[in-house]
């Protein structure tokens, strides 16, 4: 057995436990569809009007950036561990690395995305 056998052998399982209960439920449960089971369901009360209320969401970019400084963590870190090991060319390519993100970050910020609109 290969060295991922094991990671195999508890994909298989983790798929095929989830599907011994489904599958049947699906087969098994009652096919009644009518008018009531069809609403949806708002704390009991009956829904007036339109029911999907579309919304501004303009919070997405503020988690994009999030994401991409918390990525430059993820690669700082190692960085920061092996950082006497690495010497002189370690510390300019990671000056580099935040050089550019600190671009990125300008250029965010001079766009107005870090703005609230």
């Amino acid at each position: 057995m290969s060295e991922f056998g094991g990671i195999g052998i508890l994909l298989v399982i983790a798929l095929v436990f989830p599907l011994m209960a489904l599958i049947p439920s699906w087969f098994i449960q009652p096919r009644q569809p009518n008018e009531e089971k069809l609403k949806p369901y708002e704390c009991g009360v009956d829904t007036v009007g339109k029911t999907s209320v579309q919304y501004r969401v303009s919070y997405f970019l503020y988690a994009l950036v999030f994401v991409v400084f918390d990525i430059e963590t993820i690669f700082l870190y190692p960085w920061a561990v092996k950082f006497q090991k690495l010497g002189l060319f370690g510390l300019v390519e990671m000056l580099i690395f935040i050089g550019i993100l600190t671009m990125g970050l300008w250029y965010a910020w001079k766009k107005g995305a870090l703005t609230w609109k």
